[in-house]
């Protein structure tokens, strides 16, 4: 059995290694090309007025607005 020092030796920066690795993955799901990060801009927004009921006001902001008397389905919104 290891002692707690030989331990924290062999571990610890195997440790710190498998989080940047995990750290360097998940950077790298971004999308660096401005087109797909605004797209996804877009549809977020588009979603957030259209589709999701907002607390306080009870309805989607777009039907707050005028815009629309209904709430849309995601499906809609992609269509």
């Amino acid at each position: 059995m290891l002692s707690s020092a030989s331990w924290v030796a062999t571990v610890a920066p195997r440790r710190r290694v498998d989080s940047e690795r995990t750290t360097t993955r998940l950077t790298n799901a971004f999308s660096k090309k401005s087109d797909n990060l605004w797209a996804a801009y877009c549809l977020h927004f588009a979603y957030y007025s259209f589709c999701r009921i907002h607390k306080t006001l009870r309805v989607t902001p777009a039907m707050e607005a005028g815009s629309t008397n209904r709430i849309w389905e995601l499906g809609e919104l992609l269509a």
